[in-house]
């Protein structure tokens, strides 16, 4: 499969404005998307930008190299030292690294990483892609 650089990239401006949207207008969504939404977003956006990295790498690859970064962040989340949480302290740093570690992010993150492969699959399957694999 190869991916279309510019459409993951236009689908990662759209998750960014999705994501930033959910934080702001939190009050207005159900609780659940209020809560789970960003986190989950997080990790549909680290799917969609190694996707345009490794535009010819399979699904079952960028999603396993998503799940590992998103883990892998949420991971170090357990870690606390001046430095990294002057870096957490700022908006950019606490949107790409987070603040502290909490189980229900790993879940979003599977969620997240899922519906990428689930939409990733039925696009290819659309287009004939699957066929061509």
């Amino acid at each position: 499969m190869r991916r279309s650089r510019l459409g993951y990239l236009a689908a990662a401006s759209l998750v960014v404005v999705m994501g930033l949207a959910s934080r702001r207008y939190a009050a207005a969504l159900p609780s659940f998307l209020a809560r789970y939404a960003g986190d989950t977003l997080w990790a549909v956006m680290v799917f969609v930008l190694i996707g345009v990295l490794s535009a010819r790498w399979s699904t079952g690859r960028v999603a396993a190299a998503a799940l590992a970064t998103s883990y892998g962040v949420e991971l170090s989340q357990l870690y606390h030292a001046p430095w990294i949480d002057s870096v957490r302290a700022t908006r950019l740093g606490a949107l790409v690294l987070g603040y502290g570690f909490l189980w229900s992010d790993i879940v979003c993150y599977t969620v997240g990483v899922a519906v990428c492969v689930a939409v990733e699959r039925a696009a290819a399957g659309f287009t004939g892609e699957a066929a061509r694999r």
